[in-house]
């Protein structure tokens, strides 16, 4: 008869999620994995699968965590140029409460394991698909109030406010000037007019 687990799944997972997002898949140890989840060897693998399973199901639970708060955030918003304003603005100015330095796990996951991981390449375009067609409503919903111009092509620009947004949170990590980076989001802003 197999014994009851003797931690939280979910609070292990998030423990797991922060490992990777601070140091990087390749960088996290097993052992710095266990200790952070406070759990044994055994554990793990009994529960997730080893380390590259557990990685992706702490990359789905940073996608899920991501999507669900940039809506919420973005949902609030007055206007689509608010909307967009406030998604770049919380990449730089640490919104959701993590560290910009850290940038996006699923950003960081595309640089590092993106050209040599074919799973890791499809979840993270589906993740910025994602992204994108929340923007792209956003976008449409603005036209349809008039505060957006009837020329703008919503799907096209709010492709380029994600590729954007990923330069972005790659530039985070190496601690820029920051005018810097807020005269480029002014100048991404002004795509909107």
């Amino acid at each position: 008869m197999a014994r009851p687990r003797e931690f939280d799944e979910h609070q292990a997972l998030t423990a797991a999620m922060q490992q990777f997002w601070e140091r990087g898949y390749e960088a996290t140890s097993l052992s710095d994995l266990t200790r952070a989840m406070g759990i044994q060897r055994p554990s793990l693998y009994g529960t997730f699968g080893g380390k590259e399973l557990l990685f992706q199901a702490a990359l789905e639970l940073y996608a899920k965590s991501s999507l669900t708060f940039i809506r919420k955030k973005l949902g609030g918003a007055l206007s689509a140029r608010a909307a967009v304003l406030l998604y770049l603005q919380g990449i730089v100015s640490n919104a959701d409460g993590r560290r910009p330095e850290l940038g996006c796990l699923c950003v960081n996951t595309i640089v590092e394991l993106a050209p040599h991981h074919q799973g890791v390449t499809q979840f993270t375009r589906e993740y910025q698909q994602q992204v994108a067609e929340l923007i792209q409503s956003i976008l449409e919903d603005g036209k349809h109030r008039g505060e957006l111009s009837q020329d703008l092509h919503a799907p096209a620009l709010a492709n380029a406010i994600v590729i954007a947004a990923v330069g972005l949170a790659v530039t985070m990590k190496s601690g820029p000037d920051r005018s810097v980076v807020e005269q480029a989001i002014d100048q991404i802003i002004k795509l909107l007019d």
